[in-house]
């Protein structure tokens, strides 16, 4: 007897683990519990999501039940949600709307988060709270060893988000100031650049678009962001569609997904078509065999093969610059993009084929030399990228046995820069096919 029971123990328990054999279901967390009980009180019916530990997205939500297309996967009453009416009508209010010049609806906002995170258990939002990342890994987070090995133009990127954080801390330490009537201590200490580096990271990685009328209280920046507790669980997948938005009839933000998501699987939510330099600038993350992903060829390598006593060379890059053809110039999935060979066939013109760079914009054949030419420095450039890539994942490698504190950093560097590679391979695999046929 003994023997048997044991035995469909162990097989119920293996097909209860099979049921989550992608994600560990932890709704029975206290902080979890203590989220979903607070939601209820401001009227968010229970759902048939589950947070859960995923080995490959890590925390996330996973449905208890198959979903079909057009299903509504959640939806989350207005009073659930953070906007800048919260904050209006919290005692930061009167402070906000007597502040001059006004503040900005993403000021306003991150000073509600370190507000209500300094008050600790005296929070009405700290059931919230409490389930925010402690830390976070945009560019303005990284350490410059981290920044460093970012491809260009993601590392000019992250210095102007880390420029454009700091200046947002020194322009509102005067409103700031303003706010100690509220606290026992210093405001200095309580509104600190690292609070503030937090509450903006949180805002700018999980808020959802709710349009809010212009009010004279705040800056004329537009009144876009709120915060949804428990939605914002939902990680991004390049590879799914949902429709999102507020619905006016039921005063709740709904979620219906436009693919199937089968039991026990992991749910996921699109962020848009972001490629992953993007996806890492705006929320911290890569996502692997992303198909938007695009290697960018800066204009210093698209220069460097070009001979520098072309006489027709500054109008050549003049003509590139006055039609935006210096930017976003990329290699992805299927080759090098269309603005890039279009560049490089402009930049391939003869002496006595220049008069013709107008047709090679609308995509015209000028010659067979020319476009043998800019396939021969499509592929160079290829290359060039390749061995910088390996060469940087080989600094990656050496730094994270060097550098323990920075193993997190390093790792999602080196995430972006491997899918860099793979997509530089199938292009020179692809440049070559093209060479041969050609």
């Amino acid at each position: 007897m003994k023997k048997s029971r044991g035995r469909t123990g162990r097989k119920r328990r293996r097909k209860h683990l099979q049921s989550f054999v992608d994600g560990v279901n932890c709704s029975n967390k206290p902080e979890y519990i203590k989220l979903k009980k607070w939601l209820k009180g401001r009227g968010f019916e229970d759902s048939n999501l589950r947070p859960a530990e995923f080995w490959d997205t890590g925390r996330g939500l996973m449905t208890t039940k198959a979903l079909q297309v057009r299903d509504l996967v959640i939806s989350l009453p207005e009073k659930c949600i953070l906007t800048t009416d919260t904050v209006l009508s919290s005692g930061l209010g009167e402070y906000i709307m007597k502040w001059k010049p006004p503040v900005s609806p993403l000021i306003a906002l991150c000073t509600f988060l370190i507000a209500e995170k300094h008050a600790g258990e005296k929070s009405l939002w700290k059931p919230y709270l409490d389930v925010l990342p402690k830390t976070y890994t945009c560019p303005v987070c990284l350490e410059h060893d981290a920044v460093s090995l970012l491809p260009e133009p993601l590392r000019t990127k992250a210095q102007e988000q880390r420029t454009m954080v700091h200046e947002l801390y020194r322009s509102s330490k005067a409103f700031f100031s303003s706010l100690q009537p509220l606290f026992a201590e210093n405001t200095e200490s309580v509104f600190n650049y690292s609070a503030l580096e937090w509450a903006w990271c949180a805002i700018n990685t999980r808020t959802i678009y709710m349009k809010h009328l212009q009010r004279e209280c705040f800056s004329l920046e537009p009144d876009v962001y709120a915060l949804a507790p428990y939605l914002d669980l939902l990680n991004h997948s390049p590879n799914v569609q949902v429709k999102a938005a507020f619905n006016e009839q039921t005063r709740s933000y709904e979620i219906r997904t436009n693919s199937q998501c089968k039991k026990y699987e992991e749910v996921f939510i699109c962020y848009g078509p972001h490629d992953n330099q993007r996806l890492l600038l705006e929320y911290g993350f890569v996502a692997m065999n992303n198909p938007h992903s695009s290697v960018y060829v800066s204009s210093d390598i698209l220069l460097k093969y070009f001979p520098p006593l072309d006489k027709q060379r500054k109008a050549k890059i003049s003509i590139l610059k006055d039609h935006d053809f210096l930017e976003n110039l990329t290699f992805g999935w299927d080759g090098p993009s269309w603005r890039l060979l279009t560049a490089l066939k402009l930049l391939s013109l003869e002496a006595d084929e220049f008069t013709s760079w107008r047709r090679i914009l609308l995509g015209d054949v000028i010659s067979a030399r020319n476009e043998q030419q800019a396939l021969t420095i499509t592929a160079k450039i290829c290359h060039f990228l390749l061995e910088e890539t390996q060469h940087v994942l080989l600094q990656i490698s050496q730094l994270k046995r060097n550098k323990e504190n920075l193993k997190n950093q390093l790792a999602l560097v080196e995430a972006l820069r491997l899918e860099d590679l793979k997509i530089l391979q199938k292009s020179a695999e692809i440049l070559c096919n093209v060479n041969m046929t050609t």
